[in-house]
């Protein structure tokens, strides 16, 4: 089997399901991967078998391309972490400036998995959704953290893995752009009706940007981003 495939880090979330259309666009054969924590938001979880049955039949060659689906129990990460994604607590800003939601490791622990997956899968290529542009101040959601985790994954297991971030360098209202280029309007239909962002893991009232509280920080950047895009979809 070759290596030219790829692992999608797909939660269920805006972010991710744009990474996975993105992937299908480029790779021959495309794995997706979830990880359950207990986060608070873990609702995203349940979206995840009925988005990607809806993306595969929205293309015929993201049909063709878009393999198994996997999903690794990561409990102990939860029961580490104790932050606001992890327990029912006010999200709030800690003293050094990053949000409380903030789960130490969990990107570096995401992709040392994803990467342990991708050797038995015989899988090169692995996709995740961090972005240092348009976040929240996340460390571990770095470029460099990025290129310094893939040159320890592939040192430690001795094979060429290929980190993407294709979301890296753009900001929330260009990745909502990016999914309209990949899949047009029913994939930003979509992403607004099934996909799921609030860490609250709210689902009760519907935005013109999708379903969540409304107020924390990632319904915040979900609603500029889709202010922004709009606004600049009217002007061209």
């Amino acid at each position: 089997m070759s290596d030219d495939g790829a692992l999608v880090l797909f939660s269920g979330g805006q972010d991710s399901t744009t990474c996975l259309a993105w992937a299908l666009e480029r790779f021959p054969r495309v794995e997706t991967l979830g990880f359950d924590y207990n986060q608070r938001h873990r609702v995203e979880l349940d979206g995840r078998a009925p988005l990607r049955e809806t993306m595969a039949a929205m293309n015929p060659a993201w049909f063709r391309r878009l393999g198994r689906d996997h999903t690794i129990a990561l409990d102990a990460l939860g029961k580490v972490s104790e932050t606001a994604l992890t327990r029912s607590t006010e999200i709030a800003f800690e003293a050094g400036g990053l949000p409380n939601t903030f789960v130490p490791g969990r990107n570096i622990i995401f992709l040392t998995f994803a990467a342990a997956l991708a050797y038995r899968r015989s899988l090169g290529h692995i996709v995740g959704g961090m972005c240092e542009t348009d976040y929240s101040g996340y460390p571990d959601c770095r470029d460099d953290t990025i290129k310094a985790l893939q040159v320890a994954l592939n040192l430690g297991m001795d094979r060429r893995f290929v980190l993407h971030t294709p979301l890296m360098w753009i900001d929330k209202a260009e990745t909502w752009k990016m999914a309209k280029d990949l899949g047009g309007q029913p994939l930003v239909d979509l992403i607004v009706e099934d996909t799921h962002t609030c860490y609250l893991g709210t689902r009760g009232e519907r935005h013109a940007w999708g379903y969540g509280c409304g107020t924390c920080p990632a319904c915040d950047l979900r609603a500029k981003g889709h202010a922004k895009f709009v606004a600049e979809a009217v002007t061209e």
